[in-house]
């Protein structure tokens, strides 16, 4: 763990940024060779929708094409008349980004490009943190692996690979604009969920310090809200934010409270209980990053579950 990141205040609060200046059913221009559609998928998880973005002008690619709903899918093709889709990026097979994905390609033949899951992956037809099933995995045409280059008339993007909210996580590079889209890895509107077993809090940490040692990306444009323009300040108070987490799980541990439910009414007092599916599988994420570290242990000695009492490590 870096110093400069553990030096920092733990309590102050995240620079969280909720403006988003944008209409839906429209293709906007967002940066250079860059373009933006919001999905009108708004919801606790969403956001204001997922944004699917457009790399390049005349033959393009297409980043996250969103849910399974033709809205977005109707406006983009009749915004990019007379240009051509070549490729079909995808950050992560959940469902609000890859659900549309099967749709685009059988209307436009563009190759998909994305990282492969297991077929026996145990995410795929199980429930979220929403209750719902939410990975809808893709058969990539073309299947990509951290540092991966994807190139097309006058654009470039290179993977990034960043586990942590779910195991074939990429983010992609654009080299010529200094652009980050960052997906759900890193947003500015609120924290990435890490839900297992979907989510790993010790693959998230990881993946977070492999972007602070990129210095080239100057802003990021994430699967959900607006851009993030101080990006490395950002990703570094969102690593102390898990940090602060920790301890108050410690906290709880050492007040008595050894169950998740019981950390979850106390650290999440207040909460829509709507979310509270939502905070129990980040606490369940940060128990067993704590546990990998040797910080707690289950009080019958076996690898943490959500229905388990945890201890302190002597």
């Amino acid at each position: 763990m870096r110093d400069d990141i553990l030096s920092t205040e733990h309590a102050k609060p995240l620079p969280f940024s909720r403006e988003m200046d944008f209409k839906y059913e429209a293709l906007e221009q967002v940066a250079q060779g860059l373009r933006r559609i919001v999905c009108q998928n708004p919801g606790p998880f969403t956001f204001k929708g997922t944004n699917l973005y457009v790399i390049g002008e005349g033959e393009v690619a297409v980043v996250d094409p969103g849910p399974d709903a033709e809205d977005q899918i109707d406006v983009l093709l009749d915004a990019l008349k007379g240009e051509t889709i070549t490729h079909i990026l995808v950050t992560h097979c959940h469902s609000d980004h890859s659900g549309a994905v099967a749709a685009l390609r059988a209307l436009t033949g563009a190759l998909t490009v994305g990282m492969t899951r297991p077929a026996n992956d145990a995410s795929i037809g199980a429930n979220g943190p929403s209750g719902r099933s939410f990975v809808v995995p893709v058969d990539f045409d073309l299947a990509i692996e951290d540092e991966s280059r994807v190139a097309g008339s006058g654009w470039e993007a290179i993977a990034i690979h960043t586990p942590g909210h779910a195991p074939d996580h990429l983010c992609f590079f654009l080299p010529a604009q200094k652009i980050l889209l960052s997906g759900d890895h890193v947003m500015g509107w609120n924290t990435s969920v890490i839900a297992p077993p979907e989510g790993n809090m010790g693959s998230y940490m990881r993946s977070m310090e492999q972007l602070l040692e990129r210095k080239e990306p100057v802003i990021y444009f994430p699967g959900h809200g607006g851009p993030i323009r101080e990006p490395q300040r950002y990703v570094k108070a969102l690593m102390i934010h898990r940090h602060w987490r920790e301890s108050q799980i410690t906290d709880c541990l050492r007040s008595g409270l050894h169950t998740i439910s019981e950390m979850v009414t106390r650290i999440y007092a207040g909460l829509d209980p709507s979310l509270s599916r939502a905070a129990a599988l980040s606490l369940y994420a940060q128990l067993e990053f704590m546990a990998e570290k040797g910080a707690i242990i289950t009080q019958n000695g076996g690898p943490p579950a959500m229905d388990q009492q945890f201890l302190l490590a002597s």
